[in-house]
């Protein structure tokens, strides 16, 4: 029962959360995963995925180690920079077991679908885990169609549930079962009460993949909002309790007496519900944003923003949103802005670029409102902005502030500069970026850069490499640079 290791739960800047984790923790929860998935000596792994992050390092290293296969591991960077090589290495090491997030599919499929790959087998593939974010059947769907032809069979699609506070295994379904979905009303998704079915592609209709059922020494139960269990298909708050639910956090007694209940069960901060004995999550009940398979708090982000002078405490908000137009989970900043969308731009520029310089991260849409939504006692009800950007109630604005950057008005005369710079629009979203802005600083991701200079890299083969955004940090220089 001694700690193994802390395992910060949190994406978190101001205050990460360490969860302790135990061997006993540990071992059961990877006996659970080599159980649950059927994983074997004769298996052969790939695996891409970080090891400092939990399904990484736990559910698809030490695990795969654990069950005994042959596991070869990706450098997480040559991924990024280069994502047909996974299932390049796939076919060529004749695979049984991947695994990826829903943002190593989208990203695979973003460049697959402009270059593709030739003389692929994947006929070997058994299982290919899917987790650690909200996962789109969507996206599923196009990933398997798109490799169809090279043998990937759809029963290879393995959806899991878990969270670091469990080790990080809670559900797995039935190997070599299809994976499914429900198809509900949006706005029928209340604690304690039925979903109800709604036609697919219907305006209000939003899919769930099942995630199977409890792994081995974990139960799963749904509670309403006073800790009441509820009967399967009513939807409510997911928790959970077994041997590899942590017995609590680093230095942190006061988050620690919030992360139980009195009966001692976890509560995940996840809302979902039983159908047909498998587990569906329809949402998150606690405040957290989930990018790329990392956890981050709004509040921690909030407090950056209010770094901008006009900003403050209260006038900003912070959330994530699982989009099935963008098969991904969306950051979204509100603001309190009452003047026009026209001299909004510069503010939510700088939104951008201080969320950027802090975190990494690359807001999806800074979207103003007249009106930040509020309980009686003062707290932000996030939701109700969520649910309303959902509806469309904020699409306008969003086209708005997005049809001067997806034009090509205001290009540069040099022909190579401006063709730079619609590449930079084509990626940067909202994000108008200038020839002689420094691209480490203009509020766009790591990921987008990459994708930015390998789209240069279609169209000037062997000029330019992604290390060479270093020297040439701007369109200007790298257009000279490529020139050269």
């Amino acid at each position: 029962q001694e700690t193994a290791f802390i395992q910060y739960s949190s994406g978190s800047t101001s205050d990460p959360k360490g969860v302790c984790l135990t061997h006993y923790n540990l071992t059961t929860n990877i006996r659970a995963i080599v159980e649950g998935t059927g994983w074997g000596a004769d298996d052969q792994s790939l695996s891409w995925m970080p090891l400092t992050h939990d399904m990484g390092l736990i559910g698809y290293h030490l695990s795969v180690l654990a069950a005994g296969m042959n596991h070869a591991v990706m450098d997480t960077g040559v991924f990024v920079r280069r994502p047909l090589l996974w299932m390049s290495k796939a076919s060529d090491l004749r695979a049984t077991q991947l695994c990826s997030p829903n943002f190593g599919y989208k990203h695979f499929l973003k460049l697959f679908e402009r270059k593709g790959l030739d003389n692929l087998d994947l006929s070997s593939v058994r299982l290919i885990l899917n987790g650690a974010e909200p996962i789109s059947w969507d996206l599923c769907e196009s990933f398997l169609a798109a490799l169809a032809p090279f043998g990937l069979k759809r029963s290879t699609m393995f959806p899991v549930y878990g969270l670091a506070e469990a080790t990080v295994c809670v559900s797995t379904p039935t190997p070599g079962t299809e994976y499914s979905r429900i198809t509900v009303d949006r706005h029928k998704l209340r604690i304690g009460a039925p979903y109800e079915i709604a036609e697919p592609g219907t305006p209000d209709a939003v899919s769930f993949v099942k995630v199977g059922s409890a792994a081995r020494d974990c139960e799963i139960r749904i509670v309403d909002d006073t800790n009441r269990p509820l009967d399967d298909g009513l939807v409510g708050n997911i928790q959970v309790q077994g041997a590899s639910v942590t017995r609590g956090l680093y230095n942190d007694d006061e988050a620690e007496a919030e992360l139980f209940t009195e009966d001692h069960w976890l509560k995940t901060g996840d809302v979902g519900v039983i159908v047909d004995g498998e587990l569906v999550i329809t949402g998150r009940s606690k405040d957290i944003i989930i990018v790329n398979g990392q956890n981050y708090y709004p509040h921690d982000l909030e407090e950056i923003i209010t770094s901008i002078d006009r900003l403050d405490l209260g006038k900003v908000v912070g959330a994530g949103v699982s989009s099935s137009e963008s098969q991904a989970e969306e950051l979204l900043v509100f603001i309190l802005f009452r003047q026009d969308v026209e001299s909004f731009r510069e503010l939510a520029d700088q939104v951008r670029t201080t969320v950027g310089e802090h975190t990494g991260l690359e807001v999806d849409h800074v979207i103003p409102v007249s009106r930040i939504p509020k309980t009686t006692s003062g707290k932000v009800q996030r939701v109700h902005l969520t649910t309303a950007y959902l509806d469309g109630e904020f699409s306008d604005v969003v086209k708005s502030l997005s049809a001067s950057v997806d034009s090509g008005e205001d290009l540069d005369d040099d022909p190579l500069v401006s063709e730079i710079e619609l590449i930079c629009r084509e990626f940067s979203k909202e994000r108008r970026i200038g020839p002689d802005d420094n691209l480490f600083e203009v509020g766009v991701s790591s990921l987008t850069l990459t994708e930015i200079v390998l789209a240069i890299e279609e169209k000037h083969p062997g000029k330019v490499d992604i290390s060479d955004l270093f020297d040439y940090p701007t369109i200007r220089e790298l257009a000279d640079f490529i020139r050269r």
